[in-house]
Order: C-alpha cells, then sequence, then structure tokens
C-alpha cells in the first residue's frame, strides 16, 4: 500500500470509529500532533510497524486495513467484542473491537467474502439452537445485506438491540425467525431492521 493510501485508511478508520489525532497518539506513545503531522503534512512517511501494530489494535482490523502484510495462508478478520443475541436481546451501544481472529484466505475465497467486509461475532443465547448454539463466533459477510428469495441468517439490529436470525421477505416486511421452535416468528417492517450482513460461517469448539 502506498503511503498515500495509507494515510487515507487511517483517515477512514478515524471517521468511522470517532477517533481523533490526539488519542491515537497517545495510544503509540507519541506526542498529541504526531498523527495529524503523519496524515496532513505526510511526516513521517511511513508509521512505524510498532506504531501500526498499536493502532490496528485499538480500531480491531488487521494490520494489512493499515498498510501491514498480510500473514502468509491466513487473513486477520476484524473482531466485535459483543455478542449477537440469539436470546432475549441485548442493546448494542458497546460494540468494542478485541484482537482480530484469523481465517485462511483459502476458505474466505471458497465462502466468497472479501477480507475487509469481514467481521466475527460471538452467539448469545440459544434462540437460534440448532443451527447457531451460544457462544458461536460467526463470520458475519458485511458485503450481503440483501435479503432475497428463501432469505438466509443475518446479523441485525432492531430497536436498538444486536441479534442474530433467519430472515425472510414477507408482506409488508420481514419476518424474523428463529430455529429453536420454542421461539415465535416476530414481523417487522423493512425499514425498522438494519441488516450487519448475512452469517457466512461458524466456529465452534467441540463440547
Amino acid at each position: 500500500m502506498e503511503p498515500a493510501a495509507q494515510r487515507a485508511a487511517l483517515e477512514a478508520l478515524m471517521a468511522e470509529q470517532g477517533a481523533s489525532f490526539a488519542e491515537l497518539s497517545r495510544v503509540i506513545g507519541r506526542n498529541p500532533a504526531y498523527l495529524q503531522q503523519y496524515v496532513r503534512r505526510g511526516s513521517p512517511r511511513e508509521l512505524a510497524e510498532r506504531d501500526r501494530a498499536l493502532l490496528a489494535r485499538f480500531f480491531g482490523v488487521p494490520e494489512a486495513r493499515l498498510g501491514g502484510r498480510e500473514a502468509e495462508g491466513v487473513v486477520e478478520i476484524a473482531r466485535l467484542n459483543i455478542g449477537a443475541s440469539a436470546g432475549p436481546g441485548r442493546i448494542a451501544e458497546d460494540e468494542a473491537r478485541r484482537r482480530p481472529g484469523a481465517l485462511s484466505q483459502a476458505l474466505l475465497r471458497e465462502l466468497g467474502v472479501r477480507p475487509a467486509a469481514a467481521s466475527m461475532i460471538r452467539v448469545d443465547g440459544e434462540s437460534m439452537e440448532p443451527t447457531l448454539s451460544d457462544g458461536d463466533e460467526i463470520l458475519v459477510d458485511r458485503d450481503r445485506r440483501e435479503v432475497r428469495g428463501k432469505g438466509g441468517i443475518f446479523v441485525i439490529r432492531l430497536d436498538g438491540v444486536l441479534m442474530v436470525k433467519r430472515l425472510r421477505t414477507a408482506v409488508g416486511g420481514l419476518e424474523l425467525v428463529s430455529d429453536n421452535p420454542a421461539w415465535p416468528v416476530q414481523l417487522a417492517r423493512a425499514d425498522e431492521v438494519e441488516v450487519i450482513g448475512r452469517v457466512a460461517w461458524l466456529g465452534r469448539a467441540l463440547r
């Protein structure tokens, strides 16, 4: 990635997450104006590897997003430190980032998921049993947000609550279906549901 593109990538992440130059400069142990000079004046020309690694960890994104090299054979995937509810639901007020996960490039190609559009998130609750279990970690493809045909499993936000549900189109909106038959089907208007992305893969520890 060219130096100008690296600076633009940092600015884009700052805009996405509402971080300031001074705050980020403190994260990497520099004076408050350090990153503003880097972005605005191109000084230094490139970030030190240590600084880039600290910023990537702060934002919860792969280092490659800031100009670092991808690990050979694997791709780092951003993780959200919050569960997508498959139960009563939780308000997503603290979608903090945590250390990125890693998946093989071959798997992502097979799934048709771009690394930049991928996020990993934990499942909370039992409403999607037996398909998804409490504690499963799922891969969300943010490029795929349109509900078509028979639908699929999506991470959504409804009334401030982050949840994972099977979505189907319905007259007047969307059906929010829980695979666990003990949970009733919900109907919501399409404009009430923010679709974050489609679930493309899940990881599960054997019990």
